[in-house]
């Protein structure tokens, strides 16, 4: 059940700032979609990387995140000289959120040099500038997230908040999404450069409009530093420890982790399955993303309303369920129509976890700052990040592996044999699916911030200012 909350006491926040937190979470999510979806194949197929190159980078540099992440999200999570005047998270926002566009381009621009003879080099560029951008990307990500939390502090504002986020959010990936299949082309490598650098222009745009909202007000920023001044100040390692055995925390964080790992599977999978499932241009990407727009977007308010009557952990569970259910059919579809029509099935249930994730998450985090006497949501931003980089390992170990196994072969214009269309179909849609089912029961089982429990956590952290 949703809780009932006396918002009397409480200053609104407006919708102008959620459609502003809407631009910077279309930035996050088309930055990691665009990331799962082009950058292994590009290296793979267009540069002619050897695969198991590409997947070592994507795991050496998963594994570079999984430590760089909390340790930034601990060392920016704190008062600084500038903070009663610019606020804790609005000025990491902005330093951070022109680089990651910047390095996003120059992965699509590694040396065009032979890969057969100069493999090492191409490596070392892509794993450097990865690495670059995924440092920049963390400090964007865990700020973005942390606003959030401190921005919108009540169900009611987490609700409606997210549920304007994610449309804005979903409207524009969806919107920029469309450019890049009309401007690639299978086999000429020139054409994933002119698109990186079409999609920064607009990426660009968007910061504009992110930074007009995420200004902190003096009564927030006076809170957030006393906050840090009025409790006992914690390692990193402490904060971890202690946020690591809340059980609601640890389980949205195995959920998240779960939840990224499975769609990166499938959205790397994604091009595969057109050119070698399908054989058909990567135009019709454009129409696999309608459909599943169309899904998503529809859905926002039936999800939006079932949250309200039920609660975020049935939201949750139930929207998770579903969508491991809508993986399965890409076992077996053999034309594109198919495609587009799971899509736009899968689209549903993708909207209903999508909105319950981060008001789960600011839930739990909402737990661990009551524990603590403080909030330390930059931190714990940055803890999920490092669990987040495990769904990086998982794609580079299990595409790499299965495209071994199986065969595949790189060749732009080749035609796959039965056995590498099997393995594209396992990392497409049956891992996937598995997954989605198993944390849907977990959530189920053993989430338990919801009704009393939750009301009574909302009370004490209004009487404690956090």
């Amino acid at each position: 059940m949703a809780i009932e909350e006396d918002l009397s006491d409480w200053e609104i926040a407006p919708t102008s700032k959620m459609l502003a937190y809407g631009f910077g979470y279309l930035i996050i999510n088309y930055l990691l979609g665009a990331y799962s979806a082009i950058v292994f194949y590009y290296y793979e197929v267009e540069v002619g990387l050897p695969v198991l190159f590409v997947g070592l980078a994507f795991i050496l540099y998963a594994i570079w995140n999984m430590f760089n992440d909390p340790l930034l999200g601990y060392f920016t999570d704190k008062p600084r000289k500038w903070t009663r005047k610019w606020g804790l998270r609005a000025p990491w926002v902005v330093i951070s959120s022109f680089p990651i566009l910047i390095c996003y381009f120059l992965i699509f621009t590694p040396p065009d040099i032979d890969p057969k003879e100069n493999a090492l080099t191409i490596f070392l560029y892509m794993l450097a500038i990865t690495a670059l951008f995924d440092t920049f990307f963390s400090i964007f990500n865990t700020h973005v997230y942390g606003g959030f939390v401190n921005q919108f502090r009540t169900e009611y504002e987490r609700r409606r908040g997210f549920a304007i986020i994610i449309a804005v959010a979903g409207i524009g990936v969806v919107g920029i999404g469309l450019i890049p299949p009309f401007i690639i082309e299978y086999g000429n490598r020139s054409s994933f450069i002119v698109s990186a650098f079409v999609v920064v222009i607009i990426l660009a745009i968007c910061n504009i409009f992110l930074f007009l909202g995420i200004k902190e007000s003096e009564e927030l920023k006076e809170r957030l530093i006393k906050g840090f001044e009025n409790a006992e100040d914690k390692s990193f390692f402490n904060i971890l420890k202690i946020a690591i055995k809340k059980k609601n925390f640890a389980i949205s964080l195995t959920a998240y982790t779960t939840i990224i790992t499975a769609q990166t599977l499938a959205t790397a999978s994604g091009i595969y399955m057109l050119k070698d499932v399908f054989r058909v241009p990567y135009t019709y990407a454009v129409l696999t993303g309608l459909a599943g727009f169309a899904g998503y977007m529809l859905s926002i308010p039936f999800w939006s309303n079932y949250a309200r009557k039920h609660g975020f952990k049935r939201t949750y569970y139930v929207s998770l369920f579903l969508a491991g259910l809508c993986y399965f059919p890409t076992l077996f579809i053999t034309e594109i129509w198919q495609a587009i029509l799971f899509t736009l099935i899968g689209g549903i249930p993708y909207a209903g976890y999508t909105l319950m994730t981060m008001p789960v998450a600011s839930d739990t985090m909402d737990e661990v700052a009551l524990e603590m006497g403080r909030r330390q949501d930059g931190t714990l931003q940055g803890i999920r990040n490092f669990f987040f980089r495990i769904a990086i390992v998982v794609q580079g170990v299990v595409i790499t592996m299965i495209h071994i196994v199986t065969g595949y072969n790189p060749d732009a214009k080749a035609t796959q044999t039965p056995l590498a269309i099997i393995g594209i179909r396992i990392h497409a849609g049956l891992i996937p699916a598995l997954l989605m089912l198993t944390i849907s029961l977990i959530v189920y089982k053993w989430y338990t911030l919801e009704g009393e429990t939750k009301t009574q956590m909302v009370r004490k952290l209004k009487d404690l200012g956090l």
